[in-house]
């Protein structure tokens, strides 16, 4: 099939020439302009590997230091949030403005917790993603744990 008569203007389908690709010249692309930039490409899919964005945009920039760190800190952010997820025992007579705006403040770092482990498993990498889901599962154990031993001795005493 030939494609002589085919003319595309100015367009760079390749997007090695001067132009942004598929740009057609006559549209910025989104997000400006990166014809002289180093950005990191962001992932629409699952992928494995260092070389992420995670909450900041040059974090863990390439560093595999820096992405362990930011592995530990995602599953201790997620284990936070389900250890937060019970609510703090107050001392009986506690004024009731004093006891819910504690249990306000608690419930607000808990979802402060919750968005940002969001927004790390939305940079799309795996091992982000098992920290993620590893965190909460071992903050979710630790919870239920407490709780069924806190049973079992309230039951073993009458």
């Amino acid at each position: 099939m030939s494609h002589e008569g085919h003319n595309h203007g100015d367009m760079d389908i390749m997007g090695g020439g001067d132009k942004p690709a598929m740009s057609g010249g006559n549209m910025p692309p989104m997000g400006g302009d990166l014809r002289n930039t180093t950005e990191v490409m962001m992932h629409s899919s699952l992928y494995w590997g260092k070389d992420a964005v995670i909450l900041f945009s040059d974090w863990p920039k390439q560093n595999l230091g820096m992405y362990m760190l930011a592995f530990f800190l995602i599953f201790l952010i997620a284990l936070a949030t389900e250890v937060l997820s019970v609510s703090p025992t107050l001392k009986t007579g506690t004024s009731p403005i004093k006891a819910g705006a504690i249990q306000a403040s608690v419930y607000a770092i808990r979802i402060g917790f919750a968005y940002l482990v969001m927004l790390s498993v939305m940079s799309f990498n795996i091992g982000i993603f098992i920290a993620a889901v590893a965190g909460h599962s071992l903050g979710f154990f630790l919870v239920k744990a407490r709780s069924h031993a806190q049973t079992n001795q309230a039951a073993s005493k009458v």
